[in-house]
């Protein structure tokens, strides 16, 4: 039997079955391959925690990523339409590619987006690569997104339906990449998806959607991660630098964050909420104050690190544009600056609410994602007193 053209990355839901039923209603010669991303036994995890943070943590409680579950229903839902199924376990490369880059992140005090470098390192380089050894051409995804041909280079567009775009955390893939790439469901809405679904007996219509990071599953997120970086606890301080309580680790924190504080009633202060508005990891405080719209968690101007553009330059060395600096944010007017190192110093037309290092600023023109990059620093009032030395 001759090898599938396209081979599409089944994880098990109601997506990628859907992407799969309409390639395959379109004649397309089609295989299905399912990644399994995690495993609490991938080798070496603990010798690589203890070498990253001093001390070795037990095994992570299993189960909580439905490997199984999903892969039972990638199996089931190939047979179903008749096309061949492949699993491949690519744990290793996630823990090397994603995994011990998120640990860093959070170990350096920043907030990463683990979404973002699965995407470029796993779903669209080492399952690509798998695919082409399989003998396809190219991938289909789930992904609510689109690909256009425009002025000669390959574009990634919004998905059709706002409230479900992926181009966020897809916005690292380059030409090469998009060139091989089939997102089949981009430009429908999720309940069409469901609706197809149904209509087409898949057993994966009603499946609920998979939600946060896979790792982590149902887990507590400040317990998942105390297993390879350990409580330190320290002061928790009012922006004018008085203790208002303590914290288990300045680490385990974002900035905007409200809920874990367990920030009592403080004498002289109104009965409102507190929100994290700065951490400093070197000398383990967390800085905190009242209300969600405090000043102290405004800035209106970041830096990023090196900068990826999907058609492979940027628009102009300077521009203007709209951007996101955290999901499902609306879109925000700005002005790009690309430094001469392929760094960006981009200016807000309106000063933007807990912007968070670590995490990824990505630029739009209408419906085109141009690319994007991590922040590194902000001109948050704070930034320069919790910056890391």
């Amino acid at each position: 039997m001759s090898a599938a053209r396209i081979i599409v990355g089944m994880s098990g839901g109601v997506d990628s079955s859907v992407a799969a039923l309409l390639l395959q209603r379109q004649g397309e010669s089609i295989a299905g391959l399912f990644m399994q991303n995690w495993d609490d036994d991938a080798p070496a995890k603990a010798a690589n925690a203890a070498n990253a943070g001093g001390t070795t943590p037990g095994p992570a409680p299993a189960g909580h990523c439905r490997a199984e579950d999903d892969r039972r229903d990638a199996l089931g839902i190939c047979g179903r339409l008749g096309i061949p199924f492949h699993a491949r376990n690519f744990a290793r490369e996630y823990w090397a590619g994603v995994f011990e880059h998120f640990l860093a992140e959070y170990r350096a005090g920043r907030t990463p987006n683990p979404d973002v470098l699965c995407n470029r390192e796993i779903k669209f380089k080492t399952f690509l690569d798998e695919a082409h050894a399989l003998g396809a051409e190219g991938i289909a995804t789930g992904h609510y997104a689109q690909v256009a041909r425009r002025d000669g280079h390959w574009c990634l567009l919004r998905g059709a339906d706002a409230g479900k775009d992926q181009s966020y955390f897809l916005h690292q893939l380059g030409q090469q990449q998009l060139a091989a790439t089939l997102f089949p469901i981009g430009h429908l809405p999720k309940a069409q998806v469901r609706r197809l679904a149904l209509e087409a007996g898949l057993p994966t219509a009603a499946k609920k959607d998979s939600t946060g990071i896979c790792f982590i599953g149902e887990r507590d997120f400040r317990e998942f991660l105390g297993q390879y970086l350990p409580a330190r606890p320290g002061d928790i301080r009012s922006v004018d630098g008085t203790v208002v309580g303590r914290h288990a680790g300045a680490w385990y924190y974002t900035l905007g964050q409200r809920e874990g504080l367990n920030v009592g009633g403080v004498r002289g202060r109104a009965a409102a909420p507190w929100y994290v508005v700065g951490k400093d990891v070197h000398a383990n405080v967390l800085y905190v104050d009242q209300g969600a719209d405090s000043p102290w968690l405004l800035s209106n101007r970041l830096h990023t690190e090196a900068a990826h553009w999907v058609s492979g330059s940027p628009p102009a060395g300077v521009f203007t544009c709209t951007a996101k600096t955290r999901y499902r944010q609306h879109d925000q007017d700005c002005e790009v600056r690309v430094d001469t190192d392929g760094c960006l110093s981009v200016a807000f037309t309106v000063a933007q609410r807990a912007v968070t290092p670590g995490q990824s600023l990505v630029l739009y023109r209408g419906d085109e994602c141009l690319g994007g990059a991590v922040i590194a620093t902000t001109d948050a009032p704070l930034e320069w007193k919790t910056r890391p030395e």
